[in-house]
């Protein structure tokens, strides 16, 4: 048992970067900066005529009308600026969990060393490759030789005992493989409602304008109009990218998710069919 202790110890260590826990931070954060963003670079006076912000946006000018967006931006570009955080922070995660090496590579030698029956080699390939899946492999192949060894169980319940290491060790890794992609499937229904948001308060300001007593405010039309174009476009491009990065990141985890499945199937079968039914 004292052995066993010592190899657990460094397993820990194996896992790498398991990403940002405290996901608030990240949003807080993000913003923050998307506000900056909206004030000193979208709202810098030489955007707009005579330097007044609440002025016409110069012609072609691109930041002016986007600060004409109003407070909705910021909001929608926080989002944005989210999923971008989230996406770097899944990205470092998964290939820190996918281990070092080619992940179907790591699956097809651990097959055939459990085939040949060679437990220290699939050790040596689970300490080479680390992540998600060697580390789960390897706390199987620990419950593997624990069970060689043990002359008490019989072999059904060998079977079993492995069976459900191999499950408790893969409950343990895939909550921080799918942490934090919740926050980025739920922007990718707020950004477009925060862009309809936009797009009808920018409307109604517009239609407000039109009005007025007398001719129209061409100022105030056009905030309203550009108020809600700009939301639209900004809600349209922060869903878009929110339902990419959940899509590509479950894509993944479900490619690492088989994985598992295939070599752990491997190795249950493989203690069933080379030992017998004595204890």
């Amino acid at each position: 048992m004292a052995t066993t202790n010592v190899k657990k110890a460094p397993a820990k260590k194996k896992q790498g970067f398991k990403g940002i826990e405290s996901a608030i931070w990240i949003i807080v954060v993000c913003f923050l900066i998307a506000i900056a963003i909206y004030k000193f670079v979208y709202g810098d006076p030489s955007h707009f005529v005579g330097g007044n912000t609440d002025g016409e946006v110069l012609d072609g000018n691109l930041l002016g009308t986007v600060y004409k967006g109003g407070v909705i931006v910021p909001i929608i570009q926080g989002l944005f600026l989210t999923v971008l955080a989230i996406a770097i922070e899944r990205f470092f995660a998964l290939r820190s969990a996918f281990g070092k090496g080619k992940l179907s590579q790591f699956v097809e030698n651990t097959k055939i060393a459990l085939k040949a029956g060679d437990l220290a080699k699939c050790q040596e390939l689970c300490d080479k490759q680390r992540g998600s899946v060697a580390n789960v492999v390897g706390a199987t192949l620990k419950k593997y030789q624990e069970c060689e060894n043990d002359t008490h169980m019989k072999k059904e319940q060998k079977v079993i005992a492995i069976r459900q290491e191999l499950e408790e060790a893969t409950a343990l890794e895939m909550p921080t493989l799918q942490m934090n992609l919740a926050i980025v499937a739920a922007i990718s229904s707020l950004g477009t409602l925060f862009g309809l948001l936009g797009t009808v308060t920018g409307m109604i300001k517009s239609f407000a304008a039109l009005a007025s007593g007398g001719g129209a405010d061409s100022v105030a039309l056009s905030t309203g109009i550009s108020e809600a174009l700009v939301n639209t476009a900004c809600g349209i491009a922060t869903g878009a990218l929110a339902i990419i990065t959940y899509n590509y990141f479950t894509n993944k985890i479900d490619h690492l998710t088989f994985a598992l499945d295939e070599i752990g199937f491997s190795i249950v079968n493989t203690y069933a069919a080379t030992h017998s039914d004595e204890a």
